[in-house]
């Protein structure tokens, strides 16, 4: 803990800087979860907002900052932010060239995804994925509502499973309003932060609620004439689990736009590709019109899904 003294009109304050980790940032104000567990609405020094014009917010969830107190103030001015290990982003927009930095220090992703109500696309699945792997944040998938399959929703979600365990994700299946699956998702994520993203009304909330009762997240319902979710969460926003871990609970997205990908990085975020391209002919094969290579090989063999392939040629003409 740092302190020092400044004098005005011969009144002595004390100041002092604390270390901590955002929780939740409304874009006013920062709530700021200090190394005691103290929390403290902060304000953010205006040279960071001139920094890295390329993302829509200077300051994420996970960010680690040090915040400055003030005698007499009840609130901080947070003065430093801590390079990041890690930070997700998408599109701000879908036509923008701008990010927006959903949460970073990250230990590990997860995606909620729905079989119906609303059904979540693999198109939206593979964005995610490859988004989290360009950053180097390990991923899995959480199938959520599993009481709302019946047999043939059953057999479409054993079909997506196997898509994405052959490819090397964890699959998990849950019930958050039955509490399925409850107690081994918890058990992941003790000790760590991890993210859960998802489109609206895919039941984020409501598992973080099964996960620790204590917590109060706010949970919404379908639009019964759409059967899409309503945005409950507003703005992102960290929870502490009582094992000592995180969630990063997130707003409900309806598109997740890459940015900033070098279309010769793309290969490397599908693993199931990146482990065939050491026997494709060229060591830079884009996996598309080259002779002598893997991937297509794999594609005729079944060690590819068609499903995955066509996400890949999808993101590789978007980049």
């Amino acid at each position: 803990m740092l302190y020092f003294y400044t004098f005005t009109s011969h009144i002595k304050f004390l100041n002092y800087q604390l270390e901590g980790i955002v929780i939740k940032s409304t874009g006013s104000w920062i709530r700021v979860r200090e190394a005691d567990g103290a929390r403290v609405e902060c304000k953010l020094k205006g040279q960071f907002r001139v920094r890295d014009i390329k993302h829509t917010n200077p300051v994420a969830i996970g960010d680690r900052v040090e915040v400055e107190h003030v005698a007499g103030d009840s609130h901080g001015m947070i003065t430093h932010i801590r390079t990041r290990d890690n930070y997700i982003i998408r599109k701000a927009t879908k036509l923008s060239k701008v990010s927006h930095i959903i949460a970073a220090n990250l230990d590990h992703a997860y995606l909620i995804v729905t079989m119906a109500q609303p059904r979540t696309s693999n198109g939206f699945i593979d964005r995610f994925l490859v988004t989290a792997a360009g950053y180097y944040i390990p991923a899995s998938l959480i199938f959520n509502k599993i009481d709302l399959c019946d047999a043939d929703l059953t057999r479409a979600l054993d079909e997506m499973s196997a898509i994405y365990e052959k490819a090397g994700y964890a699959c998990y299946r849950v019930s958050a309003l039955h509490g399925d699956g409850v107690t081994q998702i918890r058990e992941l994520l003790g000790g760590k932060v991890s993210l859960f993203s998802g489109h609206s009304g895919a039941g984020k909330s409501a598992l973080i609620k099964a996960i620790d009762p204590k917590l109060s997240p706010r949970i919404g319902m379908l639009s019964e004439t759409h059967q899409k979710g309503k945005h409950t969460t507003t703005f992102a926003e960290m929870y502490e689990l009582s094992n000592n871990g995180f969630i990063v609970d997130t707003p409900g997205i309806k598109e997740f736009g890459l940015i900033d990908f070098d279309k010769t990085e793309i290969p490397r975020c599908f693993p199931e590709m990146d482990l065939l391209l050491p026997h494709c002919q060229y060591k830079n094969c884009s996996h598309t019109h080259e002779p002598g290579c893997a991937v297509k090989a794999g594609l005729e063999s079944g060690a590819v899904s068609m499903l995955r392939y066509n996400s890949y040629l999808s993101i590789l003409h978007d980049s």
